[in-house]
C-alpha cells in the first residue's frame, strides 16, 4: 500500500533456543522471546499496545499481554493459513500504526512443534474442505501435497533432484555459520543427500525442513520513533498478502496452472507499491518448508522465468556471493522451522549488518511466507 511505505520500521528482534524438545511451556517461550525483542528495542513492555499472530499459535494476545505486563491494547489480530500469515503479521501492525491505531505493535511466533503432536495425525478431527478431497486418498501430509507439485515442476520443466539438492546445500551452509541454527556444524553432502530416504517421492529426507521447539518475535513502530530506538531501523518497504482465485489448498490444481501459486498473487501487489524490483533485492529470506517451493518462490516473485526457477539454482547462486543469497541464517531447513518467523529476524540482521554470514553492503531485503497455501510477504530495506 502506497501510505504504508517506509512509514513503519522494525525496531527489534527476539528468539529463544531452539531445540528439537524444549521444556518451557510455548506461552513462556513467547514471552521470553516478546521481552528480548523489546529490550532489543529499548521499549518498555507498558508500552505495547498492539498485538499481531497468526493461525496455529496457541498462546493468545489476552495471555501474553497480561504475561510481558502490557498496557491497554488498542489493536490485535489474527492471520490466517499458518505460516502463510508469518509477513502478514507485519502488514498488520504497519498498518495499524501508520493510521494511528496503535503505536508499539508486536508479532511473534511460538512453537513446539519438535515435541508436540503433529496436526495431520489426528484421525478423529473433522477434515477442513480441501483435505477432504486428498487424505481418504492417502495425501496425508504436507509433503505429500508438495510431492504432488514437485513431481509436476519435474515433468514440466525438467527441475531434477540436483535442483533441490542446491536448494537444501545453500540452507545448511548457512546454518553451519549460525551458531543458534539446529544444524549447526552437521554439513550436508551430496552423498548424504542423495541415498537418504524417502519421505514423499521425490522428496527425501532433506527435502523437509526441521521440526523446532522456539519463539521468535519483533517490535513495530513508527519510522520517526524507530530513529531514536536502539538498533538501526529497519523500514517495511512494501507488505502484501496473496490468495489466489480458485484457490484450493496446497495442491492448487483446480487452478489450470497449479505451479502458479499464491506467491504470483502476493508478488504482483508487492512489487506494485515498491519503488525498486526484484533485480534490486541483495538478499531473500524464502519460506522454505520444502526445497521444491523455493523455485516455484522464485519465479513467482519475478527472479527468473515462467519454468526457470530450477536452474536459477545452478552455478552457487543462492549462496554467499552469487546472483541471490538464500536464508542466510539456514531457513527452515537447517536454522529451524517455526513456520517463517526466523526468516524476519534474518532479514532484520542481514540490514542492520550483523548477520552470522553477513551479505556485503545488503541494503534490501525479500522476506516471504509459506508458498501453496494464503500467503504474504515483505520488503525491507535499511
Amino acid at each position: 500500500m502506497p501510505g504504508l511505505k517506509d512509514a513503519t520500521a522494525i525496531a527489534g528482534i527476539g528468539q529463544t533456543a531452539f531445540a528439537k524438545k524444549l521444556p518451557e511451556p510455548e506461552k513462556t517461550l513467547a514471552c521470553r522471546a516478546i521481552t528480548a525483542a523489546l529490550d532489543d528495542a529499548g521499549i518498555a513492555a507498558s508500552e505495547v499496545d498492539a498485538f499481531a499472530s497468526y493461525t496455529m499459535e496457541e498462546t493468545d494476545e489476552v495471555e501474553i499481554a497480561k504475561s510481558i505486563g502490557a498496557g491497554d491494547v488498542t489493536f490485535f489480530s489474527r492471520v490466517g493459513y499458518g505460516g502463510g500469515g508469518s509477513c502478514a503479521t507485519l502488514a498488520h501492525l504497519a498498518a495499524a500504526i501508520a493510521t494511528g491505531q496503535a503505536s508499539v505493535g508486536v508479532a511473534w511466533r511460538s512453537r513446539k512443534r519438535g515435541s508436540g503432536p503433529r496436526p495431520w495425525t489426528d484421525t478423529a478431527a473433522r477434515l477442513p474442505t480441501p483435505a477432504q478431497w486428498t487424505r481418504p486418498f492417502g495425501v496425508l501430509r504436507p509433503a505429500d501435497e508438495i510431492g504432488m507439485l514437485a513431481r509436476r515442476y519435474m515433468h514440466e520443466y525438467g527441475a531434477t533432484r540436483e535442483h533441490f539438492f542446491q536448494v537444501a546445500l545453500a540452507c545448511r551452509n548457512r546454518a553451519n555459520q549460525n551458531p543458534a541454527a539446529m544444524m549447526h556444524e552437521r554439513p550436508l553432502t551430496r552423498e548424504m543427500y542423495m541415498t537418504s530416504r524417502w519421505i514423499s517421492e521425490p522428496l527425501c529426507l532433506f527435502d523437509n525442513c526441521l521440526e523446532t521447539d522456539g519463539a521468535l518475535a519483533c517490535v513495530i513502530v513508527s519510522a520517526e520513533r524507530a530513529r531514536d530506538c536502539r538498533q538501526p531501523p529497519v523500514y517495511l518497504h512494501s507488505v502484501a498478502q496473496g490468495l489466489p482465485a480458485q484457490h484450493h489448498g496446497m495442491v492448487n490444481y483446480w487452478n489450470d496452472d497449479p505451479l502458479t501459486g499464491p506467491a504470483w498473487t502476493a508478488a504482483r501487489q508487492l512489487w506494485k507499491t515498491a519503488d525498486f524490483g526484484p533485480d534490486d533485492v541483495d538478499v531473500a529470506q524464502i519460506y522454505d518448508a520444502f526445497t521444491a517451493l523455493i523455485p516455484l518462490s522464485l519465479e513467482g516473485y519475478g527472479f527468473c522465468g515462467r519454468g526457470e526457477g530450477a536452474a536459477f539454482t545452478e552455478g552457487g547462486a543462492l549462496e554467499i556471493g552469487g546472483r541471490l543469497p538464500l536464508n542466510t541464517g539456514g531457513g527452515g531447513l537447517s536454522e529451524a522451522y517455526v513456520h517463517g518467523f526466523n526468516l524476519i529476524n534474518e532479514g532484520v540482521r542481514q540490514l542492520r549488518g550483523t548477520s552470522t554470514a553477513q551479505v556485503p553492503g545488503a541494503a534490501t531485503c525479500l522476506v516471504t511466507a509459506g508458498e501453496g497455501v494464503p500467503t504474504s510477504a515483505v520488503l525491507l530495506r535499511s
